[in-house]
Parts: C-alpha cells; structure tokens; sequence
C-alpha cells in the first residue's frame, strides 16, 4: 500500500465524539467549503452516515480525524473500507484550540473543526490506524480485560479481608491464598465461627479433600485450630452486617475465577494460532501470561515500527528529555498506553530471576545505588531494542547467543559479571 498524502482525500471530516451524539465538520477539497451536521452516537446512524459518504463521494478516499483509537464509534467506522481514520491526540486538539482561543471559548462543532484543520496543516505528523489481524486485536483486548479482572480480584480479596477481621479473624490465617476456590467456599459454606465448631471433622476433612486439600497434617493441624478458636466478638451487630458482605463478596470471586480461568483458556487458544509465539516463548520469564501481552504490544505488522526506538517512546519506556536555556531535565513520559507500559515493566521485572543478562544488569545498576524502579525501567529500555531485533528478524531469543556477541565486543557488563 502506497504512502496516503493529503491529497489522495476529497474530503476530510472531523467528529467531536460524545456518548449520545457525534458533531461532524466536513472539509470538500473541491470547493474548499465547510459545513456541518450532528449524528446519533447509535450504531445504525454513524453506518447511515458512513454509507451516505460513500454515496455522495464514490470511489473516494475520506480522511476522519477523531480523538480515539478505540471504541464503539472507532469500531464502527473500521467496517468501511473507504474511511481512513486518523486519531489525534485529545490534548492535541484542546491546546490547538487554545492556542486560537485564549478566551477559552469552546464547543463541540469548534472541536470538530480543529481536528479538520490539524489534518489539513499537520498530515506528515498523523498516523492513519491500520488495524492489525484478527486475532492480534481480540488477544489484545482480552490480556488487557484479563488484567483489569485481576485487579478486580485483588481489590475482592483485600475487601474479604477487611470484613473477616472484624468477626472472624483465624480464617485468614488458615488459607494463604485468599483468591481461591478453597477459600470462598469455605467462607460461604461456615461464614461464622461459631457455625465453623459444630461441624464434624470427617466434614472438614471431605471439604479438603474435595478442593484438593490431600495433605493428613496440614488438615489435622487446621482442624485442631478451629477446635481451639475463640471468637472475636460475639456482637451481632457487628457480626451479622460483616458476615452478610464476606458471603456477598465470597460468591463474587468465585464467579470472577470463573471468569479468569475461561479466559485464560481463550487467550491459549489465540495464543497458540500466532506464528510469532515461537519468539515470545524464548523471552526469560515471559511465561503463559505475559507471553501473549508482549506479542500484542509489537502486533503482526513489521512495518508498525520503523526501529526500537518507536517502540520505547510509543511504550512509555523511554524517558522525555526537556530543555530551556542552559538548563535539561529528564521526567517520565505521562502520555502513552499505560497497560503497554505496564507489561514491559513487569516482564521487565520478572526476567531478573530467570536471565543472567538481566540479573547482572539489575546488581551492576543497584552498585550504582539506583533505585529498584528506576532499573527495572531502564532494563525494560534494553529489552525493547532486544526483542525488537528478535521480531524484525522472526527468530527466538537465544541468551547464549546473545552473551557471546556481547563477550566480542568486551562489554563492561560482562566484566562486571566476571567480578561477582
């Protein structure tokens, strides 16, 4: 696909997007003349519009400028193969607006109309989306809900937590792992000490069993606690409201594993469809989870990125350098994805345990005195311009490899692995 330039589009539309309804500014090249008009937010009328666009313009290319990248209205438009959309930063259009408008003067028209001037005056500065495959966009949307539905389990567990050491405190000494099976049915099933000491050992025991409790001294050990337990409080005022909201949150992580371990199940299944697994799996500590997140983050299309350098910057890894007079300053980059950040941190994170590259990074940058996070981020730095390589390349990792190119060039960082 040849390079689009402005001038392959008749006509270029700017959409102020909002929850019920859509202000629309089109720009026509051939009379260069404006006008207006707002649309329902509901599928059937942004399809509506679309079609009539094609109709008014036929086997005409139409640039549309918005401020998403994602979304119902994104989503809506991406079926129709004669709209290029370009997103532009919302903060791109809110301070091109100012700059115009110092009196603040504002509205959604306005704004629909910057976005067609930003087009008009900066296109070589916009990116068209070019959605990737299929099942690249489904593995993406699904590691990153997966990851939100982790932290709602996190947020369960925390709250259980909470309620159970108002009223019935040992259990949570009893179970480690307060985000399983085992723990939420224990909950639902004796919710209450005093409901917990009339049941039979054998009962406990089958319940162990039952969740894959086999070990003899583990269960006797619990049983033989929970026999000696004193309760905490015998107040109902104060057990009977905390007991109602340990069982209401009780069936709400178990119905939330559910739903982690079907999706778990989805994203193996893409996973495992992707040619490019073979490279993902090859990263150390990348493992079942953050595998098909770091797959995702550099997609199918190898003409996404022009270097590594893209990607740190995109990814919200490489740092902003900012300078006036005869001062610089280096801060975090605030705008960029922040889940993609997220994983490449994280693996970042996780592979100190299981590379030597990485692990004798991290102790060389703490000999430093640097702080943990900052290594971590700067380590993901480095791995980006690896893994990079590796995907350009479509070739697994190899840390031997790797070592030895770094041993012919004599890098201080083996050196200082030497010396450990």
């Amino acid at each position: 696909m040849k390079e689009l330039s402005l001038n392959d589009f008749s006509v270029i539309v700017g959409i102020d997007w909002a929850d019920q309804k859509h202000d629309i500014c089109e720009f026509h090249a051939n009379d260069q003349s404006y006008s207006t008009s707002i649309i329902s937010s509901k599928s059937e009328s942004v399809h509506e519009w679309a079609t009539n666009l094609q109709q008014r313009f036929p086997g005409q290319m139409i640039a549309v400028a918005c401020e998403l990248k994602k979304g119902p209205l994104v989503y809506a438009l991406m079926k129709h193969a004669h709209i290029v959309i370009l997103p532009i930063h919302p903060a791109t259009v809110a301070r091109y607006r100012n700059a115009f408008k110092p009196s603040g003067a504002k509205s959604d028209v306005l704004d629909a109309k910057v976005q067609v001037e930003l087009v008009q005056t900066h296109f070589d500065k916009l990116t068209a989306l070019k959605p990737d495959t299929v099942e690249v966009r489904a593995l993406a949307q699904l590691v990153e809900y997966r990851r939100k539905l982790v932290q709602d389990r996190v947020d369960l567990t925390n709250s259980i937590t909470w309620h159970l050491k108002n009223y019935f405190p040992q259990v949570l000494d009893w179970f480690t792992e307060k985000d399983s099976h085992l723990f939420a049915d224990f909950v639902l099933r004796w919710p209450t000490l005093e409901s917990l000491k009339g049941a039979r050992r054998t009962t406990l025991t089958n319940f162990m069993h039952q969740h894959n409790v086999r070990k003899k001294q583990l269960i006797d050990q619990r049983i033989d606690t929970i026999k000696d337990a004193v309760a905490l409080t015998d107040d109902d005022g104060v057990i009977l409201p905390n007991r109602l909201m340990a069982e209401s949150i009780a069936q709400q992580i178990k119905s939330l594993l559910g739903s982690i371990e079907t999706m778990d199940k989805e994203i193996r299944r893409l996973y495992k469809s992707m040619d490019d697994r073979a490279i993902f799996d090859s990263l150390p500590g990348a493992g079942p989870q953050m595998a098909p997140r770091l797959l995702v983050a550099f997609g199918s299309n190898r003409d996404r990125y022009s270097d590594a350098s893209e990607v740190q910057r995109y990814g919200g890894i490489a740092p902003v350098i900012e300078s006036s007079c005869n001062k610089s300053w280096t801060h975090w980059r605030y705008s960029c994805p922040k889940f993609l950040r997220q994983t490449f941190v994280e693996w970042a994170g996780q592979s100190v345990r299981y590379s030597f590259l990485a692990k004798a990074y991290y102790e060389q940058q703490k000999q430093k005195e640097k702080p943990h996070n900052t290594i971590i981020r700067s380590l993901a730095f480095k791995w980006i311009r690896i893994v990079f390589r590796c995907w350009q390349d479509r070739t697994p990792y190899n840390e031997v490899k790797y070592l030895q190119a770094l041993r012919n060039r004599r890098a201080p960082l083996l050196e200082f692995a030497a010396q450990g």
